[in-house]
């Protein structure tokens, strides 16, 4: 008997970001609830309970010092006011895709439209989307979607936009959608069906159709597991849902060669694990039946041969070395150096009499009766056995880096050496790879050579997937307005481009300063973290375009809130024209001086007064709101100083005549 276990079983992305939420807040100590079960999967669930996560089931449970972790189904608008009403921290760990369709009804409901879900009444996911519209209609099957159109009077003038829950079947929604194509004719449709969900379905029809017997693993309650077993139905005779690996029964496969397993989205790796294993001892305990006894016997008294694999037991651990029952005629041992590749590790340290260990035959000694074992030898093949498995399943592992070379940097994966190419390194041309050594890294294998022993890594293809989920979840919430904190990547000659969270996003250099520029990099260099706000978008172009400059910015504000008429302040002459000067009050706000107001006497053009750059004092004349427009003047200022020296040069006369009189009087007396 074979087994197959489909690639796509398992947590999809939405799951398994809200499983890690729960993870993440559970071991910062905090007090964690989840708003109902975090998954329909009761094992999940009581791995939760135990690490101290409780289950609410209504919001007014929730309490101030909780952390609330909503479920990847999503809930309505009026619970989550209800949740921060309570004051409680909220961990929205909604599906984005879930995210994407509340914000597609929601907009439709502003617009006008009518929202059609086609799911399940009862499932959270649809109650959720439901919530966050004003009027919507659901239905489970195309006939309910036909008998409903029917009843309406002029289908044609309604407008409708038509969702489906994430976890629909394709074939569901393709009926649904025809018959909404033919009822009305202002119709939007958004196929909103996970595309894991779609991948997930996909093989397991096409698992289904080559196996003669299927496991779909998953919980009950569980609403994509159910459609996971009427999918595989349609295609196999014999299909069990189980639960866990206890729920299967080797009779169930008596006469089966090949068996598929398949698994909801809410099911954890370790229980498909577990299934995988069970099923692989039931196909070893039928291959064991059917083996005759001749067989049987030449396996008892196998001999043994150097470069073997063999499964020993310790019996006993001496001053040089650790004896092993191979269950053969030959005393195994293992000398101390060959326990392992640590030196400092001592065998009564991983050791213990009763362990039964795998071991690499060294040397056989016939005549003497005795086998020479290593461990060390069989960890290390095992290592480049991990290796490859880790490059066929494109997993990511964690590694360090140790060293920069030429045309890269070098990581160790358990004492083996792994070459990062430097256009996999993840830093950009003519960056800083030395930076990168002593730091602790996730990559994926992408080539193991076990003859050259040569294995090369990617951090790269890491950061992609990384990259792409962030991107996702970005377009599944990114709205005209909403702030983000970014960095600058790149500079153009018209603009600055901000990645904020893997999208990238361009600032145009006119939104960048309320001041003129001639280029971005007066503004902001590469590397800059600045908030900016979106400006306008285009999902289908995937394009958008992003504010840096605020009102709180603007200088026109500054002015108008530090300056009134009449003041007099210090201002720079920036250009010359015939009709007067402009002159720079604070950066980005000018004012005109016109050519009447630079001097108290006639001039024939400003230059013979002023000079670009020249400081200067001006009176703040008029100022024009409105049209932003200051009035500034230098005569102003200098019929003051006159008036001041004629008042001075009066007050001195006055007083000489009044010293004169007095000189007068007293030569009289």
């Amino acid at each position: 008997m074979s087994v197959t276990v489909a690639k796509s079983a398992g947590f999809c992305f939405g799951v398994d970001r809200a499983v890690g939420l729960v993870e993440e807040a559970a071991r910062q100590g905090q007090t964690v609830a989840t708003l109902g079960p975090i998954i329909h999967n009761r094992h999940q669930v009581g791995r939760f309970r135990e690490m101290g996560v409780q289950v609410i089931d209504d919001p007014s449970q929730a309490k101030p010092d909780m952390t609330v972790i909503i479920r990847s189904h999503g809930v309505t608008r009026k619970v989550y006011e209800q949740l921060e009403a309570t004051g409680a921290k909220i961990v929205d760990a909604t599906c984005p895709f879930v995210k994407r369709i509340h914000g597609i009804v929601s907009n439709a409901c502003a617009e006008g439209a009518l929202p059609v879900i086609i799911g399940t009444r009862d499932h959270p996911e649809v109650e959720g989307i439901a919530g966050w519209c004003d009027q919507c209609h659901i239905f489970q099957t195309p006939e309910e979607l036909e008998n409903w159109a029917k009843t309406l009077p002029n289908p044609e003038d309604l407008a409708i936009c038509m969702v489906c829950q994430t976890t629909s079947t394709e074939n569901l929604w393709k009926m649904c959608v025809e018959i909404a194509k033919k009822m009305f004719t202002n119709l939007k449709i958004f196929d909103t069906i996970c595309k894991a969900t779609e991948s997930r379905q996909s093989e397991a029809a096409k698992l289904s159709k080559i196996c003669q017997a299927m496991v779909v693993v998953g919980d009950v309650s569980s609403s994509n597991t159910g459609r996971l077993a009427m999918i595989c139905r349609e295609h196999c005779d014999r299909v069990v849902l189980v639960d866990n690996a206890t729920e299967l029964n080797p009779e169930f496969f008596s006469g089966v060669s090949d068996v598929g397993i398949t698994a909801g989205a809410s099911t954890p790796a370790w229980i498909i694990k577990e299934v995988n294993k069970t099923m692989s001892e039931i196909t070893n305990v039928e291959a064991v039946q059917e083996e005759s006894f001749e067989a049987l016997l030449e396996q008892s008294i196998k001999t043994l041969n150097t470069g073997d694999k063999v499964l020993g037991i310790v019996t006993g651990i001496g001053t040089t070395e650790v004896q092993i029952d191979l269950g053969t005629k030959h005393a195994g041992y293992i000398p101390y150096d060959e326990v392992s590749a640590d030196p400092s590790v001592k065998p009564e340290d991983i050791l213990k009499v009763g362990d039964e260990i795998e071991v690499f035959v060294v040397r056989v000694n016939d005549q003497e009766g005795t086998c020479q074992l290593s461990k060390k030898k069989l960890d290390g093949m095992k290592i480049w056995d991990d290796l490859a498995a880790w490059c066929e399943e494109k997993a990511v592992v964690d590694a360090t880096i140790t060293e920069e070379n030429k045309g890269g940097l070098v990581a160790t994966i358990k004492g083996i050496r792994v070459f990062i190419p430097a256009s996999q390194s993840g830093v950009a041309k003519g960056g800083d790879m030395a930076a990168m050594v002593g730091q602790a890294v996730q990559m994926k294998i992408t080539e193991v050579n076990r003859a050259r022993r040569r294995v090369i890594g990617s951090i790269r293809a890491v950061t992609a997937e990384t990259r792409k989920a962030a991107q996702e979840k970005i377009w599944s919430e990114i709205e005209v307005g909403a702030k983000y904190h970014g960095t600058v990547k790149s500079l153009t000659s018209y603009g600055a481009f901000v990645d904020i969270g893997g999208v990238d996003g361009m600032v145009h250099v006119s939104e960048l300063s309320w001041n003129r520029i001639k280029t971005p990099a007066e503004v902001v260099s590469v590397g800059d973290e600045i908030d900016v706000y979106v400006i306008a978008l285009d999902a289908e172009k995937h394009k958008i375009s992003l504010g840096y400059k605020t009102a709180e910015m603007n200088p026109w504000n500054k002015f108008m809130t530090g300056y009134n008429v009449g003041d007099v302040v210090d201002a720079k002459i920036v250009k010359l024209m015939t009709f007067g000067a402009f002159a720079e009050i604070i950066p980005g706000v000018d004012g005109l001086i016109h050519i009447s107001q630079i001097a108290n006497k006639r001039i024939g053009k400003p230059e013979d007064v002023l000079a670009e750059g020249q400081e200067v004092q001006v009176k703040i004349t008029e100022v024009d709101a409105e049209n932003k427009r200051i009035s500034l003047s230098i005569r102003a200022l200098l019929a003051e100083e006159e008036t001041e020296e004629v008042a001075e040069e009066a007050e001195e006369v006055a007083a000489e005549e009044t010293e004169e009189v007095a000189a007068e009087e007293t030569t009289e007396e």
